[in-house]
């Protein structure tokens, strides 16, 4: 199925390459009833390439979807030029009377501060609240699932001696989870992260249900009793040289980084990158899209 995004998006560059599906425009024919709104809230730096990212996975799904591209006020990007911004993004002031079904969160490389000092906290948590009364399904990426578990749950996020930089092997907890249907009992997941959400932590919320977690890399997926909410700890959604970017950035800067885990083919930076999350990145998508988005209810 496709994707109905603005006409004039980037994004839409990629369809001739097989990476986005995309209907020609709002008010396009519909080959079902009537599309999925979902809002984007894209707080990476890089907005361009997380719009990428994630309107693909929605693309491919069984679904027709419409995605609203959103963004802080309060909050000035530095990475994107402003008139791409003000040509596609609308701000939560802009957003809030519209009505949407779904909405996703992104991360945001912001891990290194407490939450409360964040430019736009105040901001994004009045967002995650009216989301929690206006939209239905909502699903938070990396640093944004920290956020919604820490303003709606008291989950606090905890440093990492190191960070946490690769590709890692994850097991299922719920196998009977609507979310996880189809998945592996092993499967490989993304992460790029400084701090960790904790199990102990999250057994504290009786409203909570640890979904996926990893030996290595930690709690992955947990999801609300009623099916509302996901937190999705690591990125499923990153193209295959996405951690390549990160960590040729890093090295330039200077900074600790170790080579990504189960990355390089025998950790050799100079190979192509072995691509071991796309499948299951498809997967938990249109899972979402269809179980949670289209036919909402419990776990």
């Amino acid at each position: 199925m496709s994707t109905s995004i603005a006409d004039q998006l980037p994004t839409r560059e990629t369809r001739s390459s097989g990476k986005v599906f995309a209907y020609p425009g709002r008010g396009a024919a519909y080959p079902v009833a009537r599309p999925a709104q979902i809002a984007i809230l894209n707080l990476m730096p890089t907005k361009t390439a997380t719009e990428n990212q994630l309107l693909r996975l929605l693309g491919n799904t069984p679904l027709p979807v419409e995605a609203s591209l959103l963004r802080m006020g309060s909050h000035h990007s530095k990475n994107t030029p402003e008139e791409h911004l003000l040509r596609y993004y609308q701000t939560f002031e802009q957003a809030r009377s519209r009505s949407f079904d779904a909405l996703i969160i992104t991360g945001a490389p912001v891990e290194h501060l407490p939450f409360e000092q964040v430019d736009y906290w105040q901001e994004l948590q009045a967002l995650m609240d009216w989301g929690l009364s206006n939209v239905y399904a909502l699903f938070y990426i990396c640093w944004g699932a920290q956020a919604a578990l820490y303003h709606h749950y008291g989950v606090p996020k905890h440093p990492l001696p190191a960070k946490q930089f690769g590709v890692f092997p994850h097991c299922l907890v719920e196998r009977r989870a609507r979310l996880l249907s189809g998945f592996d009992d092993v499967f490989y997941v993304p992460h790029s992260r400084h701090t960790e959400i904790r199990r102990a932590d999250i057994e504290q919320a009786p409203s909570l249900k640890i979904l996926v977690e990893s030996e290595q890399a930690g709690i992955y997926i947990v999801a609300s009793q009623d099916g509302r909410q996901v937190f999705v700890t690591g990125h499923s959604e990153y193209d295959p040289l996405t951690l390549k970017s990160e960590y040729e950035r890093d090295l330039a800067a200077g900074l600790p980084i170790s080579i990504p885990v189960n990355y390089y083919p025998e950790d050799d930076p100079n190979r192509p990158p072995l691509v071991r999350w796309r499948g299951h990145a498809h997967l938990l998508f249109s899972n979402w899209l269809t179980y949670h988005v289209s036919q909402p209810g419990a776990l």
